[in-house]
């Protein structure tokens, strides 16, 4: 990489980054910065998408012959023409100069699924400034505090045999034995898993359900059909014990006096938490007002915001402490340091963190992992995204095999995400359209 130095470009980060990435210690002094001239000593030349299997990921290319990898949930196949729309907003750049470069594009985002090529796009930022600097992206951002992070089960499901509350606690003992060795499971329950609500007959009063969009049903419950729900998930909590956490995706679809009925008959089984029962998922607002009363009428932790885009639009969740905690998708938010930063403003305030993952990837799955090596003691457990298909294992090097032990994964310390593709049999995933991906 001609003329490009490490203290070139440490010189434009923070003075507390620069001075852990170069180990000094407190009281000493670091040699000045370089001088700018205005010259961009490495620029952006392209940026690319393909979809390779069902998740966008995208390339950032440079003219030093360094290219950074970012990616967007494997539930968004349509998202390539939004992250190209974005292009020439990054050619010329500097993208090791990431704060800069957000700028320009962060304003043109929005709540899910919108904002994800925005976050596509600032993970493979800081994938450059870390190959670039010779170090992991953790370090830039500001270093890591744990050396093993939690994760929770995410992608890794076992089918339902059945809806009754003996098929969830035969599930949860698989979850329970799974190799991983998870510590804490999600599992769907309510509004947020249809095949449980359609087991019930007017288990709510707007039944039958509808079709449409994820998660098209809301509305009053009926005596029955939250009682089917509360069996459930006591069934799997007397699986579980207090060995492993137990926390419940539950939404958007709830009413108020719902959330709270239901919130209030768990408080017995200390439930980790219940996750986006008034809005969430692909709701465009996070209704801070209505999730405080909820959060306010019991002690079961209250959980939201996957969905939501930027600081900006969790300002009224943190502020007013409507929830307790929060699951910002670093795919989704904005990127890694707007996560931390929302992570770091919620601690303030007494707030916990468990980021959204779930269709992530696996350049999704090294952004996790060095962002949560990074996050404040408000951290929880990221959700684990996995290769789906499972040949995408077989065109990313650079992961921990096993990746996941006894539920923790450890955090690497390769230069920026620390995972690269094996060019020549990620090629053979490659649809016609891409076939210039790599070039």
């Amino acid at each position: 990489m001609d003329n490009w130095t490490r203290r070139g470009f440490l010189g434009s980060l923070s003075g507390v980054t620069a001075a852990t990435a170069l180990g000094a210690r407190p009281g000493e002094s670091l040699p000045p910065p370089e001088t700018r001239t205005g010259n961009v000593k490495i620029k952006i030349t392209d940026l690319k998408c393909a979809i390779i299997g069902r998740n966008p990921t995208v390339r950032i290319v440079t003219d030093q012959g360094v290219s950074g990898y970012g990616q967007a949930e494997s539930a968004k196949p349509y998202l390539k023409p939004m992250v190209l729309f974005y292009k020439r907003y990054l050619l010329g750049e500097d993208p090791t100069e990431v704060a800069r470069v957000m700028l320009k594009i962060r304003r043109m985002g929005a709540f899910k699924p919108w904002g994800a090529a925005v976050s596509a796009i600032e993970i493979a930022l800081w994938d450059i400034a870390g190959q670039v600097a010779g170090l992991p992206v953790y370090k830039l951002l500001g270093g890591k505090i744990r050396d093993r992070v939690r994760a929770y089960n995410g992608a890794v499901r076992f089918p339902m045999s059945g809806q009754t509350p003996a098929d969830y606690a035969e599930n949860m003992a698989k979850m329970k034995e799974a190799k991983e060795g998870f510590t804490l499971i999600k599992q769907a329950v309510g509004f947020h898993n249809p095949a449980m609500m359609a087991a019930v007959p007017d288990g709510w009063y707007d039944y039958p359900p509808r079709s449409g969009p994820p998660h098209a049903n809301r509305g009053l419950l009926t005596e029955r059909g939250l009682e089917h729900i509360i069996a459930c998930v006591e069934a799997m909590k007397k699986v579980l014990g207090d060995e492993v956490g137990l926390a419940l995706d539950c939404g958007p679809g709830w009413t108020v006096k719902d959330a709270i009925r239901f919130a209030r008959a768990l408080e017995p089984l200390h439930i980790t938490w219940l996750e986006d029962i008034i809005t969430g998922d692909y709701t465009p607002y996070p209704n801070a007002q209505i999730f405080k009363q909820v959060t306010e009428s019991t002690t079961t932790p209250i959980h939201t915001g996957e969905e939501i885009y930027l600081r900006e639009n969790f300002k009224d969740l943190i502020e007013t402490q409507a929830v307790n905690v929060l699951g910002p998708d670093p795919e989704d938010v904005g990127g890694i340091a707007e996560l931390k930063w929302i992570a770091e403003y919620a601690d303030l305030h007494g707030i916990l963190v468990a980021p959204h993952g779930i269709f992530d990837g696996l350049f999704g799955l090294a952004a996790h992992v060095h962002l949560a090596a990074a996050l404040p003691q408000n951290y929880i457990a990221f959700e684990y995204p996995i290769g789906d298909p499972a040949w995408w294992y077989d065109i990313v090097e650079g992961l921990p095999d096993p990746v996941m032990k006894r539920g923790f994964i450890d955090v690497w310390d390769k230069p920026g995400l620390g995972v690269k593709f094996n060019v020549k049999a990620a090629k053979a995933h490659l649809k016609d359209e891409d076939r210039d991906f790599f070039d």
